[in-house]
């Protein structure tokens, strides 16, 4: 049997609940146990193409549904333009159903992690710079800011995250126009998600606590480099990589997600136009050597209305769920 009221474990934290197990035993004796459980927490994670999910902190995802938190994923793009990188999958049908394909491997990915609801934003993938697609009127990189801010405020209104996951400010080493206004939309949202004299047609204000920027540490790819050198492997990443600008002196906050790397793994595998499993950029070393060289997904705290101790190693610290 259980007992969930709070007035038997007093003083625990609002963002904790008790629950007591009532355990009968023979004789008719009755003891108690009582646990701390945190409630649950909602995060959303705002990506600019399927795929962005796989390679960005999909352990992290993979660690908070097994919490028993809530994930939601926004899309901004269905990938129509991305390049099928995968020589295997570069199949006609594939080529000329390409948009279909990509919603069904994210459909795929997010099942692999756990997120409740996959959210399309409802832009076309933008492609690069100077290209047709980027000229396409219906491109996310062409899309008017307000109407882009109101869209994904009112996704967030309806989902009402504590947690919201974007893209950094500094984005140095991968300037897709998408993954730019990702970030762009992303704080103006969560600035005005909460405020009823903005977009007042896009549903009931909710003020999300906390709003991270994921990042790639340097860190991470020097313990990965010497691990393929420790293993006898040749390393994918070359001076090319290192000479990359890297924002580890902004890193707050250190997920260990030790025991749930497969996510990475099977995530990615599911987008099979895009990811090639012989690729050794990411298959490169064998699973328990990449997390026993780096265990932890990282982000940077960007805005918080609560309290928390930096720096972290749990994103919902201090939430008040």
């Amino acid at each position: 049997m259980l007992d969930t009221t709070n007035d038997k474990c007093a003083g625990v934290g609002s963002n904790y609940r008790c629950v007591v197990v009532v355990v009968w035993l023979p004789r008719f004796c009755r003891a108690e146990r009582r646990y701390l459980v945190r409630s649950m927490a909602r995060l959303l994670t705002f990506h600019a193409h399927p795929d962005d999910e796989a390679s960005k902190g999909a352990p992290t995802v993979a660690k908070a549904v097994a919490e028993g938190n809530e994930c939601f994923l926004v899309c901004a793009t269905g990938g129509e333009a991305g390049d099928i990188l995968n020589p295997a999958m570069d199949r006609a049908e594939v080529r000329e159903n390409l948009a279909q394909v990509r919603a069904d491997e994210l459909a795929a990915s997010a099942e692999i992690l756990g997120f409740t609801e996959v959210i399309y934003l409802g832009y076309r993938d933008s492609g690069m710079p100077d290209t047709e697609e980027n000229a396409h009127p219906d491109c996310f990189a062409n899309a008017p800011m307000e109407e882009a801010i109101e869209r994904l405020v009112k996704i967030i209104r309806r989902v009402k995250p504590h947690v919201i996951i974007t893209y950094a400010d500094e984005q140095l080493g991968y300037q897709h126009p998408d993954h730019l206004k990702v970030y762009d939309i992303s704080i103006p949202a969560w600035e005005r998600a909460g405020d009823p004299n903005f977009y007042p047609d896009a549903g009931d204000p909710w003020t999300p606590q906390k709003i991270y920027y994921s990042t790639w540490a340097k860190a991470r790819l020097q313990a990965w480099h010497e691990t393929y050198t420790e293993l006898g492997l040749e390393s994918p990443y070359d001076d090319g990589w290192f000479d990359r600008e890297f924002l580890d002196h902004r890193i707050t906050t250190r997920i260990d997600v030790t025991d749930y790397y497969w996510a990475r793994r099977q995530s990615l595998l599911a987008h099979a136009t895009q990811v090639d499993p012989n690729e050794k950029f990411w298959f490169g070393l064998p699973d328990d050597a990449a997390v026993k060289a780096y265990p932890w997904d990282e982000y940077i705290l960007a805005f918080s209305r609560v309290d928390s101790e930096l720096p972290e190693s749990d994103m919902f610290a201090g939430i008040e769920a």
